[in-house]
């Protein structure tokens, strides 16, 4: 016969006697050094837990209800001297360099969210105050007021030149003086109604 050891199948055979260590001591604590088969169980309740994030995210909605005007602003809110707008970031996910330069120009910048933690959700980490691709700018009130100035003017302007060409009859054509010829122009001014909330 052949002097080689015959392979056995199976398993190996178990470590000899001799390479067991010795048995700890009947006084001395067992350490274990195998990982726990299951994870810690937690401390808190999870009941209580859900409590406190409901509350949390009842802070940041306020009420439920579906008539909430997302883009509100409390008055309270907005630092005297200034003005705040929502203002369009993005649309359908794409930003708009030139309207970004153009609102930087006329004086916008946005409002850093660490001023006004309450209208982020908690832990978010932007510098910038966005809601659904808008960002909320601050303005001085002088700046805001001199160009709504502006805009009204421009309003009055463009009504004053469609009353004038309703009044005036092209050359070589009859005028409009006659009543019956003259355009009826009426101009009335109501006031709107503004909800309470």
């Amino acid at each position: 016969m052949n002097d080689t050891a015959v392979r056995r199948r199976g398993r190996p055979p178990r470590a000899k006697a001799a390479e067991v260590t010795t048995a700890p001591e009947a006084n001395a604590p067992v350490v274990d050094s195998r990982p726990p088969l299951r994870a810690e169980m937690r401390d808190e309740d999870p009941r209580a837990r859900a409590a406190l994030r409901a509350a949390q995210i009842k802070g940041h909605l306020g009420s439920m209800d579906e008539g909430i005007d997302e883009f509100f602003i409390e008055p309270t809110v907005v630092p005297d001297g200034w003005t705040y707008e929502w203002k369009r970031k993005t649309v359908m996910g794409a930003e708009d360099p030139s309207y970004q330069v153009s609102l930087a120009r006329m004086g916008w910048e946005p409002v850093p969210a660490g001023r006004h933690p309450e209208m982020m959700p908690a832990g978010m980490s932007k510098a910038d105050i966005e809601r659904k691709g808008m960002v909320l700018m601050e303005r001085p009130k002088e700046i805001t007021d001199e160009a709504r100035a502006i805009e009204q003017r421009r309003a009055r302007e463009q009504v004053y030149v469609k009353e004038q060409q309703l009044s005036n009859a092209p050359e070589g054509t009859l005028t409009r003086d006659h009543a019956q010829a003259r355009p009826n122009i009426k101009k009335s001014y109501s006031p709107v109604t503004i909800p309470k909330e």
